[in-house]
């Protein structure tokens, strides 16, 4: 009767293959533009809080809520007390409503970048296939939408009550669209300013304190100078010192291409030949932050 074989004795420092059952994925392989539109979309939910705690979904749903609901009170008064007009103009109603829309970008344009220098993904995202353009372009343009769509739909709503009071459907179709544009424009200004500021630190409460530094501070000051040019009787002054904050050089864009109400004490906004300028230094602001946010994220080391 044979006995059974032995099993050999493992050999110390041998190397074993274990087969634990893994396989080779064999699915569709996406390129750079997926990629690019996934982080892209990713980060516009992030933007709301969408896939995050239900903490973080307070201060975007507040402040979207908000922006809604004045524009809704508006359009319920224009109907309900039988208004010729609504109370404020398309392009009017940002300026207004600017110190909100500050507090959404100061809150969500760190939250898009922070964390991912904090905690040092950066290498993650560019092994492959993205690059430090593919990250610059999704982050911009989530933000971006994320403004606008704050700043949008309260036009929209704005919109509807127009058309159930009554009003004339041509004149308040072309308003309703120059707002958009205006609003477009906003949106991609506070989003750039509010990315380039964000990115400088990844400490994602200094951002906040940041992003709302500039916004309010420029705005204040220039504020205070064109009341101070106002009082001396200097129009001339009072439009060229609106290029020095972002919300005065939207609305001396608008003022001049846009056919919008001037802001401005006294209510004269800058000339048509003017407007040139302001629309330079519009996109030269930015094409630096574009560029800014691409030098930042071109380091080596991030």
């Amino acid at each position: 009767m044979s006995t059974p074989a032995k099993a050999e004795a493992p050999v110390p420092g041998a190397s074993t293959i274990h087969d634990i059952g893994y396989r080779h994925y064999t699915g569709p392989r996406l390129d750079r533009a997926a990629a690019r539109r996934a982080l892209y979309v990713q980060s516009l939910r992030s933007s709301f809080g969408l896939g995050r705690s239900a903490k973080s979904k307070v201060l975007p749903v507040l402040l979207f809520g908000v922006m809604v609901l004045v524009a809704g009170i508006l359009a319920a008064a224009t109907i309900v007390a039988k208004l010729k007009d609504l109370p404020v103009d398309y392009t009017r109603y940002a300026i207004v409503m600017q110190a909100v829309i500050g507090l959404f970008v100061a809150a969500q344009a760190p939250q898009a970048v922070s964390h991912d220098l904090r905690f040092r993904t950066m290498p993650l995202y560019f092994s492959r296939p993205v690059g430090p353009v593919d990250y610059v372009r999704a982050k911009f343009a989530a933000t971006a939408t994320a403004v606008f769509v704050l700043t949008a739909v309260p036009l929209l709503v704005m919109y509807a009550g127009a058309l159930l009071a009554k009003f004339d459907f041509a004149d308040h179709t072309k308003g309703f669209a120059q707002g958009l544009v205006s609003v477009a424009l906003l949106s991609l200004l506070f989003a750039g300013i509010g990315l380039v500021v964000s990115a400088v630190t990844p400490r994602r409460g200094f951002g906040v304190a940041a992003v709302i530094a500039v916004l309010t501070i420029s705005y204040g000051a220039v504020s205070a100078l064109q009341g101070i040019a106002f009082e001396q009787n200097s129009a001339n002054a009072i439009s060229w010192i609106g290029l020095f904050s972002p919300i005065t050089l939207i609305d001396g864009v608008q003022t001049a291409f846009l056919g919008a109400s001037s802001a401005y004490p006294g209510g004269e906004g800058p000339s048509a030949g003017a407007g040139v300028v302001f629309l330079l230094v519009l996109i030269g602001l930015l094409a630096a932050c574009y560029g800014l946010l691409l030098r930042r994220y071109r380091k080596a080391t991030l």
